[in-house]
């Protein structure tokens, strides 16, 4: 699709405009959003992106139009599954809840900014390599592999060897100051966890976009196509994180669906490489006559596989069990400690998901209830966040 320079500037500038906005109307002042907040600017974002997919539609064909949705869609889903790494990350960190927009905005444009140059990279790759196709399918198909792998415990998630090297190495507080990310301890001026989140966040973005961008290559070679989509499905994913912030733990069979998805692009990327080839050792240079895979075909595929995901994750016993277990946990965590929040009404709000967590726990069957690790110490932990609030509720 033949997209002119004044286009190419028009768009940037567009997504450019839609982040500052987000940053000045809805970021720069700490708060917690509310659920109703949260949805119905999760639904404007998602609208933005169909009406630029439905542009493309009109005016490229419903070739680059079939490409647009495609990539958009395996994207966005990508994207929710970085959601749970990005929740890990915060509660390791006890980033205050009023604070964690900020954090989740900078992930956004740090992963936008990886991407692009990502994109560009891969872009001059394919035009000059041929072979680029097989190494990209091959990453696709390793990264699929490596989503059925059991999970690592959530506190591992975030003690990666940069931040260990920050902590040693620079003087770091262990308390948040606002969103600042220096602040005066001692009389001296140190990092505050703040930015040690943000790092963190920042490195497994870079690990992100080696995923992706193979992806959506496996959709569409057309840059434009592949820039768009891409942004496209990072705007509006802060608001996305508070609007689902409570079903993240009931999509356990969201990896085996992502891991499916890239399996069947990872294929189709080596099949279009065979189509294209001429590698000298694979026969002999010449390309190989191949059923190649469609776009239509795509996209039919992704779609089902997120809806019969989605579907299995919310009525299956597992997710439900999954949910209750890690939430009652995260919950607990959260109530007791005044530093992560201090706003009434949403320490209230946890308290009474928390409560719903415990009746839940209560009813599971002895096998789901095998799940829960450490059970003393999260009784234990229950038993304080009912103390707590029984004491908040006699001051």
């Amino acid at each position: 699709m033949q997209v002119s320079p004044l286009i190419w500037t028009l768009t940037i500038v567009f997504i450019l405009a839609l982040l500052a906005f987000d940053f000045i109307f809805h970021v720069r002042k700490a708060h917690i959003p509310t659920l109703k907040e949260a949805a119905i600017w999760s639904s404007i974002y998602i609208g933005i992106a169909v009406v630029f997919g439905l542009g493309i539609l009109v005016f490229g064909g419903p070739g680059p139009g079939s490409e647009y949705f495609a990539g958009y869609i395996t994207e966005k889903a990508l994207s929710v599954d970085n959601l749970f790494v990005f929740l890990i990350i915060m509660a390791s960190f006890r980033v205050p809840r009023e604070d964690q927009q900020k954090v989740l905005l900078f992930g956004i444009v740090f992963s936008l900014i990886a991407r692009t140059a990502f994109i560009f990279l891969g872009a001059a790759l394919i035009n000059s390599f041929a072979w680029v196709f097989y190494f990209f399918g091959l990453i696709l198909l390793l990264t699929a592999g490596n989503m059925l792998k059991p999970k690592k415990d959530d506190e591992d998630e975030a003690d990666n060897f940069i931040i260990r090297l920050a902590k040693k190495v620079l003087p770091t507080s262990e308390h948040y100051d606002g969103d600042k990310l220096f602040t005066i301890e001692n009389g001296k001026r140190v990092l505050t966890p703040m930015l040690l989140v943000m790092v963190a966040i920042g490195g497994t973005d870079i690990l992100f976009a080696l995923d992706s961008i193979p992806a959506i290559f496996g959709l569409t070679q057309d840059v434009f196509i592949v820039f768009t989509a891409t942004a496209f499905s990072l705007l509006g994913l802060r608001q996305l994180f508070f609007l689902i912030d409570g079903l993240l733990d009931r999509l356990v069979y969201l990896s085996y669906g992502l891991a499916v998805i890239l399996a069947f692009i990872g294929v189709k990327l080596v099949l279009h490489a065979l189509h294209e080839n001429n590698v000298p050792f694979i026969n002999e240079g010449e390309p190989v006559p191949v059923v190649e895979i469609s776009t239509g075909l795509s996209l039919t595929v992704i779609l089902g596989v997120l809806i019969v995901t989605v579907v299995a994750s919310m009525v299956s016993p597992k997710g439900k069990a999954h949910a209750a277990i890690s939430g009652a946990r995260r919950h607990a965590t959260d109530y007791v400690d005044l530093e992560y929040t201090a706003d009434q009404g949403e320490r209230n709000r946890i308290f009474a998901k928390l409560v719903a967590e415990e009746e839940a726990i209560k009813k599971l069957q002895p096998k789901y209830r095998q799940w829960v690790r450490n059970e003393d110490e999260l009784m234990a932990l229950l038993r304080r966040a009912h103390e707590e609030h029984d004491a908040s509720l006699a001051r």
